[in-house]
């Protein structure tokens, strides 16, 4: 639980630099790298750190992103810091209005996670000092601006959450965007789609266990449909999908055998074949023997 694992970084075409000025709370940085770490995002760079990068505290809250500490990038000037890059990114909690606006014109985050990909090249990020953030003297050397849309009436956010919720959105832009790579789990499904066969499977389920219901067809047929209504507004993926099968087929075979079904008696049915709707008249049960 929360150990490094040995997996490879993900595969994105960019990484964005990430450039901390004059942090001040070693508790913070670590907290930094661990974000970094969890989303896959390695490069770090520090303009005048008022802390000790190597102190217990930093190292603690940085758990097992230690590494990105021992190879940030430690600079003395802005101008050195993003020397190298081909995008420089301010980011600002502070709202302004009136003539302001033009110079205050802010992206999102998602809006940065789809301007990489576009632009390459190395993108450096810059986070201010907690409790001042970006002067505007800093601001005016940056190409573009960054903000979170965070509530009006509490806009500031920690720096280390800052960091975390821009990671976040650049993580989840390239998984929804590329799939799977490495570094990414593969285990995963993207899309809330159940497959066609599933879907069939699932529908011919729920309405054997409907059929299997005490009552007349018609009220069969009303729990059968609402069963497949509810149940296909969830949107189930395929493994979920799966479980409910098997849930139905139990079911189903239990309420079979308790009503002395002789169909059930003779094949024991364990399992569904997948036959099509249209070609079949109410009530109807599958069989497949063992």
């Amino acid at each position: 639980m929360g150990e490094r694992r040995d997996v490879p970084l993900p595969q994105r075409g960019w990484d964005p630099i990430i450039i901390l000025v004059k942090s001040q709370h070693p508790g913070n940085l670590g907290a930094v790298c661990r974000a970094m770490m969890n989303y896959g995002f390695t490069k770090l760079r520090l303009i005048e750190p008022q802390c000790d990068i190597n102190c217990d505290e930093a190292r603690n809250r940085a758990k097992h992103a230690g590494s990105i500490l021992d190879e940030a990038g430690i600079f003395s000037t802005w101008e050195e810091a993003v020397e190298d890059c081909n995008l420089v990114i301010g980011t600002s909690g502070k709202r302004e209005y009136g003539t302001k606006t033009v110079f205050r014109h802010f992206l999102n985050p998602w809006d940065v996670a789809e301007l990489g990909p576009e632009n390459g090249g190395k993108i450096a990020i810059v986070f201010g000092e907690e409790g001042m953030g970006l002067s505007t003297p800093e601001l005016t050397k940056c190409d573009l601006l960054m903000t979170l849309p965070t509530w009006e009436g509490y806009p500031i956010a920690n720096l280390s959450h800052a960091v975390n919720t821009t990671l976040y959105e650049i993580h989840r832009h390239h998984i929804l965007v590329q799939g799977s790579s490495l570094g990414v789990a593969d285990h995963l499904q993207l899309d809330r789609t159940i497959s066609p066969e599933i879907r069939k499977l699932l529908r011919q389920a729920i309405r054997e266990f409907g059929y299997s219901l005490t009552g007349d067809d018609s009220r069969k047929e009303t729990y059968s449909t609402l069963l497949t209504r509810v149940i296909m507004r969830g949107m189930p993926l395929d493994t979920e999908a799966h479980r409910l099968l098997g849930a139905f087929v139990e079911a189903t075979t239990a309420m079979q055998k308790q009503g002395g079904d002789v169909d059930w008696q003779k094949k024991r049915r364990k399992r569904l074949n997948v036959i099509e709707e249209s070609s079949i008249n109410i009530p109807f049960q599958i069989y497949e023997e063992e």
